[in-house]
């Protein structure tokens, strides 16, 4: 066997370039890769394009590379809660191609699958079908998407072992699976690090085959979106 972890976070970053497309896990705050965009924002590379459901908030989460010009284009969902993502948007500092959320998911699954395009009809009459080939199925217009290409995946697990088998927990099992299994180099940070074997196999949410490199996370701060409500 061939053991999958890496001293330190520094070290699982070898090979991100500026200009490369990169995939984060994470659905709003809650499973972000927080040690890798901390150590990426510390490594300055740049013009980076980010596949992530969301931008992070002001400094936090992808944030910290957007207030440091890291990113040159975002590939996203849901960007709602983010002030300099929207000042840079508007300034035409920042390219931003909005998708829908379940579009995005599958474009990161057909990756992992092999499978390079499909039809949906998600988007069809809106922006988002701008360019796109449209085909009809039992009566109803669906474009074509690809799947993503991106040179690395970050994820964040709640578990995993030196063979990159991983356990991700709660909310943080949403795109977190998919992109793990999208990108040609796949780093993944665990709250917990343990020697193969002591995961249950049943539980195990992606095998260690999509997994190139694992470390062990510090310091994970979950923070969480709050509500806020006009006072009367």
């Amino acid at each position: 066997m061939i053991s999958k972890i890496f001293t330190s976070v520094d070290d699982a970053l070898s090979g991100l370039k500026d200009n490369m497309t990169v995939m984060f896990g994470g659905f709003g705050l809650s499973g972000i890769p927080e040690n890798s965009i901390a150590a990426i924002r510390k490594k300055g590379t740049k013009n980076l394009t980010c596949i992530s459901n969301n931008a992070g908030i002001d400094g936090f989460g992808l944030g910290l590379l957007l207030e440091n010009y890291q990113i040159k284009k975002m590939i996203s969902s849901y960007v709602g809660e983010n002030e300099e993502f929207e000042r840079q948007m508007l300034s035409g500092e920042l390219e931003v191609e909005l998708i829908p959320q379940g579009t995005l998911a599958e474009r990161c699954r057909a990756a992992g699958a092999g499978i390079p395009a499909f039809y949906t009809p998600a988007g069809y009459g809106t922006e988002v079908a701008e360019g796109k080939e449209v085909r009809i199925f039992n009566g109803k217009p669906h474009i074509l998407e690809h799947a993503f290409e991106a040179s690395f995946a970050f994820v964040k697990a709640w578990r995993g072992d030196e063979a990159g088998n991983l356990i991700f927990k709660g909310t943080a099992r949403n795109f977190n699976p998919a992109m793990a299994m999208a990108g040609k180099i796949t780093v993944a940070e665990v709250e917990e690090l343990l020697p193969v074997g002591n995961l249950d196999p049943n539980n195990i949410d992606i095998p260690g085959v999509f997994v190139h490199r694992v470390f062990q996370g510090e310091k994970f701060e979950k923070r969480i979106e709050q509500r806020t409500v006009t006072k009367k």
